[in-house]
């Protein structure tokens, strides 16, 4: 009896102890996992910040300076930025929406298959390869660079996160609502849009979010693209037009110091746009119970 006890004392204090291992373990690559974005985060908003308080509200208005010299503003950039969002969104998202519903509605059909299939190499497509489609087909045509190409570019990057969280989110959706839908005589289109599509508003909303944070931080669409307009703000979607990202891709390239500011300035803005989109909603919006 004593040894069968020593026994399970044993073996037991081996699993505690393999227990603990393991939980230390996961810690340790758990922290290692976040510490690059932490350590980026923390970069960012430590050379940052001091820019956007000397700049004041001159550094959201204002035009590029001369290099060398005083700190000016990003004013350009911030506006085509949101217009880029904002028209990329309108191309984009509908067409995301309803392919993610086709690809729910019929997931074992060849083209709904394909689809999935599609949207998810979409996802990993390298962007600067959809920058040179863009610019091959909207920029060649009308001769010029544009905020409707660098629209389309990023419209394209946006639909596959939007539409596979959309198939994703319809998914979760118990069939008996779709069921008891159905048994009310509500047609196909009624049971979709009145009712999965609700309950399943924040799937899609998160999907919605992820792709435009995602466009407003793309880069390598805009090159071939917008131009990078930094003196004009807007003078209609067939010109050219700045963008945050595209900004801090050439100031930083720049050997002028008040440039290098501008670009930290400019990273640290970008940040807080999309931190101030995203996490409001994200936290507010609560998940229907069913």
């Amino acid at each position: 009896m004593k040894r069968s006890k020593i026994k399970m004392n044993i073996i037991t204090n081996k699993r505690k102890l393999k227990e603990k291992i393991f939980l230390i373990t996961i810690f340790i690559l758990s922290f290692l996992t976040i510490l690059p974005l932490f350590h980026i985060l923390i970069s960012v908003f430590v050379k940052g910040f001091p820019v956007l308080i000397k700049g004041g509200i001159d550094f959201l208005t204002g035009t590029l300076p001369p290099p060398g010299q005083e700190l000016g503003g990003i004013g350009p950039a911030i506006v085509g930025t949101f217009l880029l969002v904002f028209l990329s969104s309108i191309l984009g998202i509908p067409i995301a929406v309803i392919a993610g519903i086709f690809a729910y509605e019929y997931p074992n059909s060849f083209i709904g298959r394909g689809t999935k299939l599609l949207l998810q190499i979409m996802m990993e497509f390298p962007t600067i390869l959809v920058g040179l489609f863009a610019m091959y087909i909207v920029v060649v045509p009308l001769g010029t660079y544009s905020a409707i190409a660098g629209a389309f570019a990023l419209a394209i990057i946006i639909m596959p996160y939007v539409a596979i969280a959309t198939e994703e989110a319809l998914r979760e959706v118990p069939k008996d609502y779709k069921e008891a839908a159905y048994s009310l005589g509500l047609t196909k289109s009624q049971v979709i849009f009145r009712v999965l599509i609700k309950i399943a508003r924040r799937g899609i909303l998160t999907g919605i979010l992820i792709g435009m944070a995602k466009a407003a931080g793309e880069t390598a669409p805009l090159l071939f693209t917008i131009g990078g307009s930094t003196r004009v703000f807007f003078e209609g979607i067939d010109k050219p037009i700045g963008a945050i990202p595209l900004l801090i891709y050439n100031l930083v390239q720049q050997p002028y110091e008040n440039y290098h500011q501008i670009a930290w300035g400019a990273a640290l803005l970008l940040l807080l746009i999309y931190l101030l989109i995203f996490i409001p909603i994200r936290l507010k919006l609560r998940e229907i119970k069913i």
